[in-house]
């Protein structure tokens, strides 16, 4: 099994989830996912928060007054590239959604929780990571040979 079969596997019967997704992201950063301080509002839960590349968290209202104080760059305008899309169900509505996103020579690992919810798809949170290498991936040997998940306590 290779690395990218490990860390960017989707369900097939969630297929749909990863598409409607794959459209909103990067969030802040895709017309899809709107342009106007009312459409992150909508967008993200009152409890949402951050944790950038850097590590440092960031609350919702922060996000909200930067975003609207300096508008965010178009991720396909700026060239950036967005590859190794995944999602996993957390929950009955609840999805994470995984991604490198590569911007010049920054490479990060991005993750979202995202909710559907009968007024349309909110997140809960956002993680950015940065990588230094596309090389670093290791799914651990121990692993591959007896998957935690599946030991016997």
């Amino acid at each position: 099994m290779s690395n990218q079969t490990v860390f960017s596997r989707t369900d097939p019967d969630l297929l749909a989830v990863l598409e409607e997704l794959r459209r909103r992201e990067p969030i802040f950063h895709t017309p899809g996912f709107g342009a106007t301080r009312a459409d992150f509002e909508k967008a993200t839960s009152p409890e949402y928060w951050e944790t950038s590349a850097s590590g440092r968290r960031y609350s919702r209202g922060f996000i909200l007054r930067t975003l609207e104080q300096n508008p965010p760059a178009d991720a396909v305008a700026a060239g950036w590239h967005c590859y190794d899309h995944a999602v996993r169900r957390l929950g009955s509505e609840t999805y994470l959604f995984t991604y490198t996103l590569r911007q010049a020579e920054r490479l990060t690992r991005r993750m979202t929780i995202w909710q559907s919810t009968s007024e349309g798809w909110r997140i809960l949170y956002h993680q950015g990571t940065i990588v230094s290498a596309e090389e670093d991936d290791a799914f651990p040997r121990s692993w591959l040979e007896s998957p935690p998940w599946r030991q016997k306590s």
